[in-house]
């Protein structure tokens, strides 16, 4: 006979823009974000049964996260998360889990004439902000982390030493272009209720800034040996600058620039050291994953 092993629903894709404004200084501090609910718990009947009395519906979970963005803080997204999973298992006795992932969009303050302007930004890249959170009764585990940071550097990467057999034709290089479209989760010690998440809640917003400045500055001067070698390096920072983190990890596509062999044109250079002109090559790329915990 069949049952059901697994279930979970909710609404996808509720887009959130909340704007502060501080009434003694007239500065405004937006906030957009991408907000995905789903819950579990003694739902079973609405599938096998037809039995929606069991259902908070779609729309009301919608409803919800609209109200909540009004009523709490959104700032940082870990503890809007939480407090958005807890109500949830509050309002209804018969769920169990609430999952939360908040997706932040970046938006820059602009500066005009030298300063921070008051109300206007601007969209600084497509990176995002992101947090999952899954709240039940037995504690609250929360996942932070940072997508879509393209990073390049036109230098200060090799790749050589690597297995060669009858299937290689990649050439080994001393010297290449590194470039990667950073994704990266770190994910906190469980948290055993929503007390916990608001003390000492300033830590969020600290790890997601010291992570991202560590991204950058070992992409920037670590003499890169490959891919993998450069993202266990970001993740044993991140580890040793948050200690209330579990573990760290990474997926960085090698966005690979392929020098373009022009002289069959009145013999001009541009490969090796004459190289300038590099065609960016949208894919297959390479895939590098890890995952580094505290021993």
């Amino acid at each position: 006979m069949p049952s059901l092993s697994a279930a979970r629903y909710g609404k996808d894709n509720v887009r959130v823009y909340k704007v502060h404004r501080d009434e003694k200084t007239g500065v405004h501090t937006v906030t957009e974000m991408t907000v995905c609910a789903l819950v579990e718990g003694d739902i079973e009947t609405s599938y096998t049964k037809a039995d929606n009395s069991v259902v908070v519906a779609t729309d009301s979970i919608k409803n919800t996260i609209y109200i909540k963005a009004k009523e709490f803080p959104v700032n940082p997204p870990e503890l809007f998360a939480a407090k958005l999973g807890q109500h949830f298992l509050d309002k209804y006795a018969h769920l169990s889990v609430a999952h939360i992932d908040i997706k932040v969009h970046r938006w820059t303050r602009m500066v005009i004439d030298g300063e921070p302007h008051p109300h206007s930004f601007w969209r600084d890249g497509e990176e995002t902000r992101n947090v999952s959170a899954d709240i039940s009764r037995e504690g609250i585990t929360i996942r932070s982390g940072i997508r879509d940071l393209t990073v390049l550097k036109s230098t200060g990467s090799a790749f050589h030493g690597f297995v060669r057999d009858e299937f290689t034709t990649l050439p080994e290089v001393w010297d290449r272009i590194m470039s990667t479209d950073v994704d990266s989760t770190w994910t906190w010690k469980k948290f055993n209720n929503l007390a916990e998440v608001e003390e000492g809640v300033e830590r969020f917003n600290k790890t997601y800034e010291t992570a991202r400045n560590i991204v950058f500055k070992v992409f920037a001067i670590d003499d890169s040996a490959s891919v993998q070698a450069t993202m266990y390096r970001m993740c044993e920072q991140i580890l040793e600058a948050a200690p209330e983190v579990d573990k760290v990890a990474f997926s960085l596509p090698n966005k690979h620039y392929f020098e373009i062999d022009l002289s069959w044109h009145k013999g001009i250079k541009n490969t090796g050291k004459d190289a300038e002109v590099y065609m960016p090559f949208p894919g297959p790329n390479g895939l590098i994953k890890c995952e580094v915990s505290r021993s």
